[in-house]
C-alpha cells in the first residue's frame, strides 16, 4: 500500500508539471505582413544589396507555426525565400520554441569561394533552432542540419544570441561559430528601439572579426512591418 501511495503521489506530481508547461489554446489563424528596411541586415553584416523587400506568411494553430518568408537585399545570393515550421512552449515566465527553417535562393548572383552560382531549393540548406526565454532574456541556438552544396557543403555551421528585452529597447549579442568559414569567432552586438509594432530602428557593430578580421563598421537600420489585412 505504502508503494502505491508513492507512485500515485509521483503520478500527480507529474500531470502537475506537465499541466504547468502547455501550449496556448488551440486557435488557428494565417497573418500576413509586408516589410522594408535599408538593408538587409543579416546577423551583424550589411548584405550589401540596398534596399530590402519583404513578405511574410505564417500559420498558427496553438503552439504549431509554419509560414513563408522572402527579401531582396541580398547581393550574393540573390532574392530569398525560406520556408519554416515550428512550436512553442510556454510555463509562466518561460518559453521555449523549436523551429527548422530551410533557405532557398533560387538565383544566386555569387558564389562565395569561387565557382558558378549554383541555386539553392527546399531542403539543400536547413537549420535546427533553439530558442529558450526566461522573462526580458531569450537565448537562441541555430545549427545547420542540412548542407548540400557549393560552398554550402558540411554542417559545421552555428550561431547563437543572447537578448535582452526592455519595455521598446531589446539587446543582443551574436557570434558566428564554423571553422570552415571565415564567419568563425565573428561577434556582433545589437541595441534596437521599437518606436511602435510597425517601425523599429537597430544600430549594430561587430565587437569581434573573427578569423578573417573583418572591418568593424557601423550599421544603422531603419525597418518598417505592415500588417495584410
Amino acid at each position: 500500500m505504502k508503494k502505491m501511495k508513492q507512485k500515485l503521489v509521483a503520478g500527480a506530481a507529474l500531470l502537475s508539471a506537465i499541466a504547468g508547461f502547455s501550449a496556448p489554446a488551440v486557435h488557428a489563424e494565417v497573418a500576413a505582413t509586408l516589410g522594408l528596411s535599408n538593408m538587409y541586415y543579416w546577423r551583424g553584416f550589411d548584405l550589401q544589396g540596398g534596399a530590402a523587400a519583404t513578405a511574410d506568411v505564417k500559420y498558427t494553430a496553438g503552439g504549431f507555426y509554419a509560414g513563408a518568408w522572402t527579401s531582396s537585399g541580398d547581393a550574393t545570393n540573390g532574392t530569398e525565400y525560406d520556408l519554416y515550421s515550428g512550436y512553442t512552449l510556454t510555463a509562466g515566465d518561460f518559453k521555449a520554441d523549436l523551429s527548422v527553417v530551410s533557405y532557398n535562393y533560387p538565383a544566386p548572383k555569387i558564389l562565395v569561394g569561387g565557382g558558378d552560382p549554383i541555386p539553392l531549393k527546399p531542403g539543400d540548406y536547413t537549420e535546427a533552432v533553439l530558442a529558450l526565454g526566461y522573462g526580458p532574456v531569450t537565448a537562441t541556438y541555430y545549427k545547420s542540419i542540412a548542407a548540400k552544396k557549393g560552398n554550402l557543403s558540411d554542417n559545421s555551421y552555428s550561431y547563437a544570441t543572447v537578448a535582452l528585452t526592455l519595455d521598446k529597447f531589446s539587446f543582443k549579442v551574436g557570434e558566428h561559430f564554423d571553422d570552415t568559414s571565415t564567419l568563425n569567432g565573428v561577434v556582433h552586438f545589437d541595441a534596437t528601439y521599437a518606436y511602435n509594432d510597425k517601425l523599429s530602428f537597430t544600430v549594430g557593430s561587430l565587437l569581434d572579426g573573427g578569423d578573417a578580421e573583418y572591418k568593424k563598421e557601423i550599421n544603422f537600420v531603419v525597418g518598417l512591418t505592415l500588417p495584410i489585412q
